[in-house]
C-alpha cells in the first residue's frame, strides 16, 4: 500500500488517479471507472467526482493507495 499525501482535506477520485500516476489523463480515468476497475474502501465506485478523505483506500490497476491529509 502506498500513501498519497493531499494538500487539503479532500480530493476527487479522478484527480487522485492522475496524481498517483495510475492514469495520465482524465479521459483514461473515465474509462477505468466506467469499466468498474476501481474500488474505494472495498466497494466498486465509478464516480470520477467521488470525494476522498484521509484514510480512504483506493485500489486500481494493481495500485493500492491510501489517502493521507497533509494537515
Amino acid at each position: 500500500m502506498r500513501d498519497v499525501e493531499i494538500r487539503g482535506d479532500m480530493i476527487r477520485l479522478g484527480q487522485l488517479l492522475k496524481l498517483a500516476g495510475v492514469v495520465d489523463s482524465g479521459g483514461e480515468a473515465k474509462v477505468l471507472l466506467a469499466e468498474g476497475l476501481v474500488r474505494v474502501n472495498g466497494e466498486e465506485d465509478g464516480r470520477r467526482g467521488r470525494q476522498l478523505h484521509d484514510g480512504d483506500v483506493v485500489v486500481a490497476e494493481g495500485h493500492e493507495l491510501r489517502i493521507v491529509a497533509a494537515n
